[in-house]
Order: structure tokens, then C-alpha cells, then sequence
């Protein structure tokens, strides 16, 4: 393994992470010095491992991620586990609330260009991606946004029935919307800001985290997450000015599949909306978007 040997004795939790399987290491040094690794443990899902692994080999030198230094998979006892480089940076959850106009759209062009980056990443069919020479496997259940929906309704049984109808009809209009780029694309499907990692004096993209819901899938998919609660003016025109500069889309029709593809999402987070904040944030913001009223709710 690069680097020295890891002294897993010295793990720390990584901050931001909700997982609980993320940990800071430290090479040579123990606790008190000695250079910094990060340590995912995959307990919940082994196989995972491998998979992100590959990606992460896969991608690196086209965008910012952490350099691989050991993969080794589940043995008796021992849990699945990847161990990579430590990345410089301060996450963008933490940095971009306090940014004023100009520094909002510096971060934004940057983002944009690393999503229109992985929009540009081509694969053969939308699917799972699995094991370490990345197989596309086709996902299991609905097919389609308004299937997708149909599934987790029960889960918004407090709605009332015209927003559950409101819902339907969103979706159908955006799976048709969807419909009309026929490409799949490498997706890491949880490109927030928390996931990423910012300079703090240039504002560049430093990292991009948590390549565990990574996935074949919609190419606008990663751009309506990173503008699903992030709608400040500065920061938006930003983004989808830099993806229109790589991708050759226009910002209204780029902003509009965005939206569209961010609804499979949306609609599984509502479902589950006491699992976390973000869940609780996109259960208010489906149940605007099924009214009528795309906005953010208070906090974004």
C-alpha cells in the first residue's frame, strides 16, 4: 500500500458524515501526527467496496478525487474496506452560506464544470454499477418517474389527495421531458455541497466525496442535485452557464431537465423524511413542487 502503513488504532471519525463508516487515519504518526488517510468501512454493504475503488480509479485526472492506496475485501470477522488519500479543502456546506455574490459564482462555474465534466462520461445503458470492472446491471422496479411515484405514495399518505395528484402529474410531464435525451452517463448521484471540497482562497473544486450512490444513469441527474436547495441567483446562473459552455445546452432547457431528473430523488428522500435533515428539506420541497410551488423551503 502507499504511503506507510495505516494505523487503524488512531481512527477518527470523518466530520460531515452520516454513515458512520468514514474515518481519518493516520500513517507513521499515531494519533498526534503522522499523515492523514481516510478509512470507509463497509458493513452495510461489502461489495461496495470494489466498486468504489474502480470509480475512483476510473475518474481520477479528469475530476478531483482521492487517490486509491489499499482496497481489501470482507474475510471472516474483518469488514470490506478503502482506504485513500486525505484531500485538502473545506466543505462546501460550510463555506458557501457565508459567500457574497461574486465568490458564489466562482464556486458555481467550478461545479458547473465538474458536473457537465461527469455529464460528458458516457456509458452503454442506464443500471447499478457493480463490481471492480464496473458492470451495468439493469435496476430492479419501476422503469419510469410515474412508476417510481407510485411506489413510494404510501409513504405520503399525509398528503392531501390533490398534492398526491399534483405529484402524478409532475412526473409524468418530466419523465416525458427525460424522454427526450436518450444517453446515460456515469451519475455520482450525491453531488451536494457537502460532498464536495472548495479551496478556501481560489474557491476551486479540491474534491469530490462519497462515491457510494455513484450510478449509470440520466446525464442532467447530477446537476439537479446540485441546484436541488442551492437557488441563489449568483450561485445558479453560475453553474448552468458553465454547463452550457462544455455541454451546449441552454440554461432554461439544462434547468428544466435538471429539475426533472432531480425528482427521483426528491421522491425517494420524501419517503423517508425522519431519516435526516436533507430528507426532512426534500419532503417540503416535493410537496412545493406537487403544489405548484417550486421553491425552497426555509433554510435552503
Amino acid at each position: 500500500m502507499a504511503g506507510g502503513v495505516t494505523d487503524f488504532a488512531s481512527l477518527e471519525p470523518l466530520e460531515g458524515g452520516w454513515s458512520g463508516e468514514t474515518f481519518v487515519a493516520r500513517v507513521g504518526g499515531g494519533s498526534g501526527g503522522g499523515e492523514r488517510q481516510v478509512v470507509r468501512i463497509y458493513a452495510r454493504d461489502p461489495a461496495r467496496a470494489e466498486v468504489d475503488a474502480a470509480l475512483l480509479r476510473l475518474v481520477r485526472g479528469l475530476v478531483p478525487v482521492a487517490e486509491v492506496l489499499d482496497v481489501r475485501p470482507a474475510t471472516g470477522e474483518m469488514p470490506a474496506l478503502l482506504v485513500t488519500s486525505f484531500l485538502p479543502g473545506v466543505r462546501g456546506d460550510l463555506l458557501l452560506p457565508d459567500l457574497d455574490d461574486a465568490a458564489l459564482a466562482t464556486v458555481g462555474r467550478h461545479v458547473g464544470d465538474l458536473v457537465a465534466t461527469l455529464g460528458g462520461m458516457p456509458v452503454l445503458r442506464p443500471g447499478e454499477l457493480a463490481g471492480p470492472d464496473l458492470q451495468v446491471r439493469p435496476w430492479d422496479g419501476p422503469d419510469g418517474l410515474p412508476g417510481w411515484v407510485e411506489a413510494h405514495l404510501p409513504a405520503l399518505a399525509h398528503w392531501t389527495d390533490d398534492e398526491r395528484a399534483g405529484l402524478r402529474a409532475v412526473a409524468h410531464d418530466a419523465q416525458e421531458l427525460l424522454d427526450t435525451v436518450d444517453r446515460s452517463c456515469l451519475v455520482h448521484s450525491d453531488l451536494n455541497p457537502k460532498n464536495l471540497l472548495l479551496d478556501p482562497d481560489t474557491l476551486e473544486v479540491t474534491g469530490l466525496l462519497d462515491w457510494e450512490f455513484a450510478h449509470a444513469g440520466h446525464p442532467f441527474t447530477d446537476l439537479g442535485n446540485v441546484l436541488r436547495f442551492e437557488r441563489r441567483p449568483a450561485y445558479q446562473d453560475a453553474v448552468l452557464a458553465a454547463y452550457h459552455h462544455r455541454r451546449g445546452v441552454p440554461a432554461p432547457e439544462a434547468l428544466a431537465l435538471a429539475r426533472a431528473a432531480d425528482l427521483w430523488a426528491l421522491v425517494d428522500l420524501a419517503s423517508r423524511r425522519d431519516a435526516n435533515p436533507v430528507a426532512a428539506r426534500a419532503h417540503d420541497l416535493l410537496r412545493a413542487v406537487a403544489t405548484g410551488f417550486d421553491t425552497p423551503p426555509p433554510g435552503a
